[in-house]
Formats: structure tokens, C-alpha cells, sequence
């Protein structure tokens, strides 16, 4: 007996199949236009309803109370409201670093365009904190010498803008000069390491902030500007923030 003829047929079977070749002929589509005119899904409403009840319970609760409206606006170089971002992220994060390292934050930065809304006057509300971050920014400390931290100050010098700030006071002339710059009250050294808190979208050269480049370590906190002033806002029963001498010029 021969396989001659069934291994023969296998062969032009095969060959038959690899010459066979699947052809798009024809695509079709439907324009849907979507108006006030469409009804809604009683199904999917119903399945819905609850969990954006939930939501917007969460988003309503009122967390604190502010005496007047605080704009981003309301400053030349240090404002309120950047003021008391600075002041929340310093205040909620630096027990969490020091628990982690035994070390302090020495000064916060961020960035006035992370401002994203106002604080209006009356019921301060988780709503609120997601209108001024509804960006998932996070809280990272950087390690930075004398030498960066220098270079961290005439960027504000240069960039005249209210980047909010705590633990660096900066003081510029009228030609925009630095004056004077203290950490903590004492003058920069160049090898001294300071702890610099900061959101990532910084540390990652965000605003051209390119002095973080260069740095000692990196600490990250696992923490959102947007849930660190939910838990500050939860704290402060009244909120009144006000523009001090954090950053000034002279006149």
C-alpha cells in the first residue's frame, strides 16, 4: 500500500488554502446625532443613580468655612490662596516625611498655574479642592544643595510670578535682583542639603523648573495636593489665608 496519492492530495490542499485570501468589500456607518431629543436608558439610569448620588454627596460635604473669596490674582508676587496651598502641603506632608526619614521639610514650591480655581467665600467643600487640583499631582520631597536651591531662587527672581512657597523668604529690589534669601530663617549654604517639597509634575521639569534635575534623592509620598488639602481643609475649621512677606520686592 502507498501514501503517494493522500500525500499528494494534502500537499494541493494546502497549497489551495495559502492562495486563499480574505477581501474587505464593503464598510457602512451611521451618523448618530446626539440631542436633547435621544431618551435616556431607564435600565442603565437605575443601575447609575446610586453611585452618582454617592459622588455627589462626597463632592457637597462641607469640610470648612472661608471668611472671603481668594483668587490667584489677588497678589503680586505671594498670594492667599497660593499661600495656603504652600502652608497645607508643608502641614500635611511633613509628619509623613519625618515618620518615613526622621528628617524635616525645609521649604514647599509649587507652581502658580497648579491653581485652578478660586476659593469662594462660605462652605468650603471636597467639590472645592478637586476645582482647584483636578490634576492627580502628587507630593514628592527632593533633596537639593546650597547650590540648586540658589539656582531654585533666581528662577522666582527671573519668572516675577506668585509661585507659592513656605520656609524661603525672598526678598528682591526694584530691578528684580535678589536681595536677600533665607531657608528657615538662615542663609542658603551651598552644601547644605535641603529638603524641597514639591509636586511631580515640577520634579519632572514641569514650568521649566530644570533645578531638580540635579539632586541628592528623591522621596515620594504617595500623596495628592488634591487629598492633602481635603485633610487641611478638614483641620481648619475657618479658613483665612492672607498675602504676607513670604516673596516681596522692594519699592
Amino acid at each position: 500500500m502507498t501514501f503517494k496519492p493522500l500525500l499528494c492530495c494534502f500537499i494541493v490542499l494546502a497549497l489551495v488554502a495559502c492562495k486563499q485570501e480574505s477581501h474587505l468589500y464593503k464598510i457602512e456607518g451611521q451618523q448618530l446625532l446626539i440631542s436633547d431629543s435621544l431618551g435616556s436608558n431607564q435600565e442603565i439610569e437605575a443601575f447609575i443613580k446610586p453611585y452618582r448620588e454617592h459622588v455627589f454627596k462626597d463632592l457637597d460635604s462641607v469640610l470648612s468655612y472661608a471668611v472671603d473669596t481668594y483668587t490667584k490674582t489677588n497678589g503680586e508676587f505671594n498670594t492667599a490662596i497660593g499661600n495656603l496651598m504652600a502652608d497645607a502641603v508643608y502641614e500635611e506632608s511633613n509628619p509623613i516625611f519625618n515618620k518615613r526619614t526622621g528628617k524635616n521639610i525645609d521649604m514647599v514650591l509649587l507652581n502658580h498655574g497648579g491653581i485652578r480655581s478660586i476659593i469662594s467665600k462660605g462652605n468650603v467643600t471636597t467639590k472645592t479642592a478637586f476645582e482647584i487640583m483636578p490634576f492627580e499631582n502628587s507630593v514628592v520631597v527632593v533633596a537639593l544643595k546650597g547650590t540648586q536651591v540658589n539656582a531654585l531662587v533666581n528662577y522666582l527672581a527671573k519668572a516675577k510670578r506668585a509661585h507659592p512657597i513656605v520656609g524661603l523668604q525672598l526678598v528682591l529690589d526694584k530691578t528684580y535682583n535678589v536681595k536677600s534669601a533665607l531657608v528657615r530663617g538662615k542663609p542658603i549654604e551651598s552644601e547644605t542639603v535641603y529638603y524641597v517639597a514639591t509636586n511631580d509634575y515640577l520634579y519632572n521639569g514641569g514650568d521649566h523648573m530644570d533645578f531638580f534635575k540635579t539632586n541628592d534623592s528623591l522621596y515620594v509620598l504617595d500623596y495628592k495636593i488634591r487629598k492633602v488639602l481635603i485633610d487641611y481643609f478638614i483641620k481648619k475649621d475657618t479658613l483665612n489665608p492672607v498675602i504676607d512677606d513670604r516673596f516681596i520686592q522692594l519699592k
